[in-house]
Parts: C-alpha cells; structure tokens; sequence
C-alpha cells in the first residue's frame, strides 16, 4: 500500500509505504537490529508501554535532538516503559553515537536489515529507504495509543502532546 505525498522532505513530497495506522489499531509486529546485531520484535517488549519514536538518522541535528530528549525523559518514566528510537542506521552508527552521547536509558533500533517496521507502520519513504519521522505509543496490550507522523519531515515531533498521551494513559499502560 502506498500513501502518495502524504509528507514532505525538504518541502518535495514523498510517498510512504504501509498502511495508515491510528489509535486503536493492533500494534504490527517488526524485527528490528539492536547495536549488538541481534535481532528485536514487538514481543521482547511484552507487558510494556512502548514508546516509539522514529527518526531519519541520528546523524542529523533534528534526529539528534530527537533521541537525546525522549532519552532524558525515559529516566523518569519508569520500568514499566520502554522507550524505542528506530532508524534505517546502520547498528555500528547506532551503538557509536549512543556511546558517544550517553543515550542509556532509550533503546536505539535498526530497521535497515528488512525495513519490517517502516513498512508495517506505514513510515518507510519509497525510494529513499528512510524512515519518516514519527512517534507511536504502544501499550502494554500492544493497541496503539496515540500517532504523530510528522508533515515535514526535517521538523520536530511533538514531544509535549506524546508525553501527555503517555501519561495519559492508566497505570499500566493499557488504554481504557
């Protein structure tokens, strides 16, 4: 399934592939790279509140920004929350720039290997093989509560309106 122009880069429209997911929906499953090249899906986070937040590349400042501050807010929310940072990097850049900006409390995740998250989460941009910046909360029952996939992708999330959405949520993570 694509979704033409549905965001623009550098103000020139990209399609994404997959489907539209919104509040509500199922979490799909992915398999991801973690920095030690084994490989992670939405299971190892079973009974968690997940907090996704996917970038373009860490190596750009907005990416950058991105996964330092969903890092510092990661300390504070407790071990029922995971907080995921999922990129097309490559796990080699991912455990380097964790290591070189103290990212310890956020779990940086490749997607390059099978591009099963952007596709299944509908953010892989066709023909550039990026992921569209965006954040989905996932809770502990693996149900989708919340969705911001950015317009412009060189712009900031909306970290205020996530964390509130994550808050909002009852304890334990699961939406009512």
């Amino acid at each position: 399934m694509e979704r033409d122009a549905r965001i623009t880069l550098s103000g020139k429209p990209v399609t994404l592939i997959g489907p539209e997911l919104k509040a509500g929906d199922k979490a799909p499953d992915y398999m991801l790279v973690n920095n030690e090249m084994n490989e992670v899906t939405l299971k190892d986070f079973q009974g968690k509140t997940k907090l996704i937040s996917v970038a373009i590349s860490v190596d750009t400042s907005v990416c950058d920004s991105q996964l330092r501050q969903f890092n510092e807010k990661a300390a504070s929310l407790g071990k029922d929350i995971a907080v995921l940072n999922v990129t097309m990097d490559l796990p080699f850049t991912l455990k380097r720039f964790c290591g070189t900006a103290g990212i310890k409390n956020a779990l940086a995740l490749s997607d390059y290997r099978y591009a099963s998250f952007g596709t299944n989460y509908g953010v892989l941009m066709k023909g550039l093989r990026l992921l569209a910046r965006s954040v989905f909360i996932v809770d502990s029952r693996d149900n989708i509560a919340y969705v911001e996939i950015v317009p412009e992708a060189t712009g900031n999330v909306d970290f205020d309106r996530a964390l509130k959405a994550l808050s909002g949520l009852p304890a334990g993570g699961r939406a009512a």
